[in-house]
């Protein structure tokens, strides 16, 4: 059957080409103008020369008389070998002392109208059929061209003809050479896209079987791939939007830059050169969030959810630039200055070097990495873009008075902010957010003395503590910009957006599905085992004394956790494991973590791990452990990273990536944050709920060549609580509502129950504690202690069983005031009295001693133990469903009472819950010293 006119390739490249020409602001380009050896078109190229700067073409002809076309051509080629296509686009060129712009880009502000004249005269062309080489008859099948000079190919497929877009990027793959000088790295076309109806792809190097495509799709019901199209092909946002001139110039102008990666090569250092065109979400967070901030100005909270893999990097970097240069509708600047908070070492020089592609400035990006001091200058001086840490911010508020008084200066100029905060949790709730919020929101630093002498005490003392509370809520000229892969409910709510539903819901949203989906993280539940411990313990001793239930089972649990037995049988399974699966996985480079649930654990492990490598003979396998360093209780023995690894903490990460060490045993540490491509396999012998599983299974996630799968061994979780974990955060997370701040009235009523805090008392600490800054003295401290000592006595006179609700009364009351106060709807100048005085009585409550801490040392034994594989396979996620978080509880609900039962019957309870039929292979047959 003969193909009708409709169904052809053809027809696809005419449809968008006619897009182009009809509403895309483009020409179609002539096939014969374009020049093969210089890989341009000569007519266009000059056209657009000669007409958008006539005076500097006249003088160039004065120059060079009748040479002057091919002297300029040579001239060009000769920049673009050198320097390359995009920035001579966007800095032009000088050809004896005569300056030219190869294109003109639309400014931020239009206060310029010459400026947006000559940006109507870019002259954009598509071409089809292009003929490339003189070498072969290989042709294009559409070129975009910027004034005459190439800066994307396309190849078209269409499933019609039995052919998709994998047959495109075959095609470059195979029949696409960069020795062509069109294919050549940064000195001609910047990007290469293969397009069929359904998807997008496209890369910046075209390198033979090494050329890496990635999907420029919007993603499907939060997957890969594109929604449906009622009006035509779904690929129709690529020449509808994307190249659209307006769109296609800002994205040259704009988001196109060069990375520049330090790499090791045969134990050489040498520079890897990456031209990085923005994926479609990052393409499409930037413009939303910038186009939402420049009608709604400053005051507002977005929350983006992008995955790992998302290339949050660059979606920051992107954003903070356009950010420090937007301008709303009356033509004023947005944000005075961007401060982008993140603990990720490599932003900062990531930032300094892209910005400097757009601007060709320095300074325009200040790293605080030295202390508040410095952060406080920045803030004083206004740097265009800050990059810091939250941690900064509680300090330096006396910096910035001692600035401003050295320098005479009466306060901080008004300024609005845009706080850009990389990985947002629930830290941003706290009291350094608060500070954060102080700072920038202060703007009278100082009173002079007359004006201090007409402030009535008490309203100054009100005054502030009315200061305090808005600077934990929103703050009109703040605007916080949130990027996490996993909100929390706290989360959430501080920098949600309501949906219709009434759900709080990321501003954006780029799915875990989807970075799996598009290859850009590993699925870290692709291949799940999980084991299970059946044990029998006797009681070792005559005595059966009646004790607390409650406790006893933890001390259990805790003694079978850190039972020698217990170590070495998962010690055994461990590297065995990791010996004959492990090992030999990405080219003999994959490395394994351990997860396990305390320090002390960390250790016994650690002796254990060497201990059986040494008996096995083992030399091939080393392990490192990572622990914040501590005082055992029982022994009296602190143990730090350090001495057990034998270099210092920060050395860990590199010495890992090293060949010498191949497992990481950690508590806590690098459960988060941690990024190693070559961790290939977890072991986890850990509770894990909620965000932090997904967190620390996530560390599996990075992709590297040679990496083809993941593998978890989980000791202690199963299926279904790996699941739960999970869901929420596979596609968009969402809050189902939000938390009542009525709450806070039922903690504090509870807690005014015990008469343990005095209003009197309360009061008292207030007026001391909201004193303005300049009424400070050196009695203060003292009077403060001399407050809450009364209080703290009375918490002494309670039953052991009433301080613990005390406790966890007071804890809830403080941890959700400190949370509430960023969002509440009012202000209760009573209640932050009070959450100020809770705050410092928790300091001061008496601890549990290690004396009182329960332990079981001889009182049981371990008569029977087997470690048993119960499940294995992939652990599979839901797709399309509607799973949302619950928001926070932290209600203070009094504990159950405690119990108290005879050891031999809760041994006996315990025996039951994890019985099975043992066999005399399974008895222990020693003892912990």
């Amino acid at each position: 059957m003969i193909a009708t006119v409709q169904t052809t390739e053809k027809a696809f490249e005419n449809a968008i080409i006619h897009a182009l020409v009809s509403n895309g602001g483009y020409e179609e380009g002539n096939a014969s103008n374009f020049t093969q050896e210089l890989a341009l078109d000569k007519v266009i190229l000059l056209r657009f020369i000669q007409t958008s700067q006539p005076e500097a073409w006249q003088n160039l002809t004065d120059i060079h008389g009748a040479e002057v076309e091919p002297k300029f051509i040579q001239r060009l080629c000769q920049e673009l070998e050198n320097r390359g296509m995009l920035d001579v686009l966007r800095y032009g060129i000088i050809d004896y002392g005569v300056r030219f712009k190869l294109a003109f880009f639309k400014p931020a502000s239009s206060l310029n109208p010459d400026t947006l004249a000559l940006y109507e005269q870019n002259i954009l062309t598509v071409t089809r059929q292009v003929h490339y080489s003189a070498n072969h008859e290989n042709s294009l099948d559409l070129l975009l061209s910027i004034n005459g000079l190439p800066v994307a190919t396309v190849e078209l497929k269409n499933q019609f003809t039995g052919q998709n877009v994998e047959k495109a990027k075959h095609q470059y793959i195979q029949d696409r050479d960069n020795r062509d000088l069109l294919f050549q790295f940064k000195r001609r076309s910047l990007v290469h896209f293969a397009v069929d109806p359904d998807e997008i792809w496209m890369t910046t190097r075209i390198d033979g079987s090494n050329t890496r495509f990635l999907p420029f799709n919007k993603g499907y019901n939060k997957g890969a791939g594109n929604p449906p199209n009622p009006k035509g092909y779904k690929t129709a946002y690529l020449w509808d939007d994307i190249w659209a001139k307006d769109s296609w110039l800002n994205i040259i102008s704009r988001f196109l830059h060069l990375e520049q990666e330090n790499i090791k090569l045969n134990h050489k250092s040498a520079k890897k050169e990456s031209l990085i065109f923005p994926r479609f979400h990052q393409l499409d967070v930037v413009r939303k969030l910038t186009a939402d901030a420049k009608v709604k100005g400053t005051g507002q909270d977005y929350l983006i959810q992008h995955s790992a893999g998302s290339g949050k990097s660059n979606s920051i970097a992107w954003l903070a630039y356009q950010l420090a240069s937007l301008y709303n509708d009356q033509e004023e600047r947005v944000f005075d200055l961007v401060i982008v908070i993140t603990d990720r070492k490599v932003l900062d020089q990531q930032l300094q070097n892209t910005i400097y592609q757009f601007e060709h400035k320095q300074g325009v990006v200040q790293k605080i990495d030295k202390n508040s001091a410095q952060l406080a200058e920045a803030l004083v001086s206004g740097t265009n873009i800050i990059i810091t840490t939250l941690q900064k911010f509680p300090f330096v508020l006396d910096k910035i008075r001692e600035i401003l008084e050295k320098n005479k200066i009466g306060e901080l100029p008004k300024r609005n902010y845009a706080l850009i905060v990389d990985e947002a949790h629930s830290s941003q709730s706290g009291e350094a957010s608060k500070k954060m919020k102080e700072v920038l929101s202060i703007n009278d630093l100082s009173l002079s003395a007359k004006q201090e002498s007409m402030v009535n005490e008490e309203d100054d003392i009100e005054d502030n503590i009315r200061k305090s509370m808005r600077s934990r809520g929103k703050q009109p000229n703040l605007s916080f910009f949130a990027f996490t892969a996993t909100p929390k409910p706290k989360t959430l709510e501080d920098f949600g957006h309501m949906n219709s539903q009434g759900q709080t819901e990321p501003f954006h949203l780029y799915s875990m599905r989807q970075a799996i989906e598009e290859g850009f993280i590993m699925d870290v539940l692709q291949n799940y085992t999980t084991y299970r411990t059946f044990f029998k313990i006797n009681k070792a001793i005559a005595d059966d004394p009646n004790i607390s239930k409650k406790k006893t089972s933890r001390a259990i649990a805790k003694f079978l956790s850190l039972h020698p037995h217990n170590v070495a049988q998962k010690t055994q399974v461990i590297i065995e494991h990791f010996r004959q699966c492990v090992m030999h996985k990405i080219g003999g480079k994959a490395k394994a973590m351990v997860v396990t649930a305390s320090r002390p654990h960390v250790i016994r492990y650690k002796e254990e791990f060497d201990n059986y490598l040494q008996k096995q003979g083992y030399a091939d396998i080393k392990a490192l452990v990572a622990f914040t360093a501590f005082t055992d209780r029982e022994t009296y023995i602190e143990y730090t990273e350090s001495d057990i690894n034998g270099f210092g903490e920060k050395e860990l990460p590199d010495k890992f990536e090293t060949g010498e060490y191949q497992l990481l045993i950690v508590a806590d540490k690098y459960q988060t944050g941690f990024d190693q491509p070559l961790l290939h396999t977890m072991y986890v012998d850990k509770k894990l709920s909620g965000v932090k599983a997904v967190q620390t299974l996530s560390r599996l996630n990075r992709t590297c060549p040679g990496k083809e799968d993941t593998f978890v061994l989980d000791f202690a979780n199963d299926e279904q609580e790996i699941i739960d974990a999970f869901q929420p955060y596979y596609e968009q997370t969402t809050l189902i509502a939000t938390t009542d701040p009525n709450r806070l009235y039922d903690l504090k009523n509870r807690l005014d129950g015990y008469q343990i805090i005095w209003s009197s008392e309360v009061d008292a600490f207030a007026k001391i504690f909201f004193k303005s800054q300049e009424k400070v003295n050196n009695q203060d401290q003292s009077r403060l202690h001399s407050f809450i000592d009364p209080a703290v006595d009375r918490f002494k006179g309670l039953s052991e069983e009433q301080q613990d609700e005390f406790k966890n009364s007071l804890t809830a009351f403080i941890r959700l005031y400190a949370f509430l106060a960023q969002i509440m709807p009012f202000a209760d100048g009573e209640l932050e009295k009070f959450y100020a005085f809770a705050r410092f009585l928790q300091t001061k409550l008496p601890k549990l001693s290690q004396s009182e801490a329960f332990k079981l040392i001889d009182e049981v034994a371990l008569e029977y133990y087997r470690l048993q594989k119960i499940r294995e396979g992939q652990i599979i996620l839901e797709k399309n469903t509607e799973l949302s978080l619950q928001p926070i509880t932290e209600a203070g609900i009094p504990r159950d009472k405690e119990e108290q039962a005879k050891l031999s019957e809760i041994i006996d309870i315990l025996n039951k819950r994890f019985r099975t039929d043992f066999t005399e292979a399974d008895k222990v047959f020693f003892q912990p010293n």
